[in-house]
């Protein structure tokens, strides 16, 4: 984890997020996502890394807010849920939060505001934030984008189609008669 322009980190990884802001400052590292403990269950067990780049910097919204913009850019291995075959995931996404100092702040900027917001009244978590979006940016349920993936699910809905036994008694039910 590296600052630049000022930005002040703690050594267990938190910030002051205001002060990021005030400074216009940044924040940036590279993470494993593999290590990022609510990742373990998202991430295919490759045994590689699934490097991801990431960016907070202090900045202000439209209104002059402030605001963190956090960048993420990786590739993540993911298992897809059709077939179950892993596949590299990538990772693209560019977030505003806005800082709220206390509650009163946070309720009323969360129901007029566009973008996310987040209470910084206590020093932030750089890691976790990194997490957070992490979490928000992967699909819930991957799917590869080879042709040849069709799934388990779907192979098997597609036999029981051909054998269905309904759809052998709808052969067998007579014609209506026109009168």
């Amino acid at each position: 984890m590296s600052g630049r322009q000022g930005a002040a980190i703690s050594r267990d990884g938190t910030f002051d997020a205001f002060d990021l802001c005030a400074r216009r400052a940044t924040l940036e590292g590279i993470v494993d996502a593999t290590t990022l403990p609510r990742m373990a269950d998202g991430v295919a067990d490759e045994g590689g890394l699934a490097r991801v780049a990431w960016r907070i910097e202090g900045t202000s919204d439209a209104l002059g807010r402030p605001a963190l913009e956090i960048g993420l850019d990786g590739i993540v291995p993911l298992e897809c849920q059709r077939c179950l075959a892993p596949f590299e995931g990538p990772v693209a996404q560019r977030t505003l939060l806005l800082l709220a100092r206390d509650e009163r702040e946070l309720a009323r900027l969360d129901g007029e505001a566009e973008h996310e917001v987040v209470l910084a009244s206590v020093p932030l978590d750089a890691l976790e934030l990194v997490e957070d979006e992490l979490l928000l940016t992967l699909p819930f349920a991957p799917r590869c984008e080879r042709p040849e993936c069709v799934g388990a699910a779907t192979a098997a809905g597609a036999a029981e189609e051909r054998t269905s036994a309904f759809g052998a008694l709808a052969g067998l039910k007579p014609a209506p008669k026109n009168e």
